[in-house]
């Protein structure tokens, strides 16, 4: 299915509500497979240089040359233009595709997933299925626009999710307006996907620190607030330099006193 952008200014965002169930630690237990597409960022690149693209999966892809291929998420979702691109790539695939579900797939990345010859997810990981949505700018023309746009990409997804699970439109439309999160045995019962994961395949890295914690904090309250991702990350960058740059020669300890006080003075500010 093709779809048109229109000539407006958009801007896609991962969904405060993903963000705030998206931990970004969880990570899959590697294994011995002839290629792996590891999305544990969002779906596109959003400017900082993160994020899983087309671009990225198609050079896996064509180094794999036909072998199989395991597709591990953990990600909150993003742009659908490019999910529903690595979609197409995969399914086109020559070699089979295994998904593993392992910590959260939403929004965009759900399309993603859809993509799997076999899906399977841990039963302490999601699915989350939602109508299509962006930030725009534009005259009243360009807003009917993007609003018929969005009709097609809801189209395109009622389409995936009731081919995957035998459900009709009717039902999977109810689920995609009430920003639905499906955890794993529910996923695997309703038909999303094919099996359960087992927890051993799944790990936690070991980078999730004071400052990690204490920036998806407030990165979720910005995100909440309105502000777009490129503003929160430019002032998380900011926020994380600052006090680092300062003096080279300064002990750890004595900047994570600093950052930690930092942090602390914006998340209460951000919470109240």
């Amino acid at each position: 299915m093709q779809i048109n952008k229109p000539k407006v200014n958009m801007k896609w965002e991962v969904p405060a509500v993903a963000l705030e169930k998206w931990d970004r630690t969880i990570q899959a237990a590697e294994k011995d497979t002839s290629a792996t597409i590891n999305i544990y960022s969002t779906v596109g690149e959003f400017g900082d240089g993160s994020g899983m693209t087309a671009k990225i999966v198609s050079a896996i892809l064509r180094n794999a040359k036909g072998a199989d291929v395991t597709v591990n998420i953990n990600s909150g979702g993003g742009d659908f233009f490019e999910g529903l691109a690595i979609h197409t790539l995969l399914t086109e695939y020559e070699g089979a595709v295994t998904v593993n579900i392992i910590g959260l797939a939403a929004s965009a990345a759900s399309v993603v997933a859809m993509a799997g010859d076999k899906i399977n997810i841990a039963s302490s990981a999601f699915l989350m299925i939602h109508n299509a949505w962006t930030l725009a700018i534009g005259n009243k023309n360009d807003m009917r626009a993007v609003a018929d746009m969005l009709d097609q990409f809801d189209n395109a997804m009622v389409g995936l999710y009731a081919k995957k699970t035998g459900k009709p439109d009717k039902e999977i439309r109810k689920m995609m307006d009430a920003e639905t999160f499906i955890q794993g045995s529910d996923a695997y019962d309703e038909g999303f996907v094919d099996a359960l994961l087992g927890e051993d395949n799944i790990v936690k890295s070991e980078n999730d620190d004071y400052h990690v914690t204490a920036l998806r904090r407030i990165e979720l309250g910005l995100a909440k607030g309105g502000m777009p991702r490129s503003e929160r990350r430019e002032l998380i960058k900011e926020l994380t330099s600052t006090p680092r740059a300062a003096d080279k020669t300064t002990p750890r300890a004595g900047q994570d006193d600093e950052l930690r006080t930092v942090l602390g003075s914006l998340l209460s500010t951000i919470t109240k």
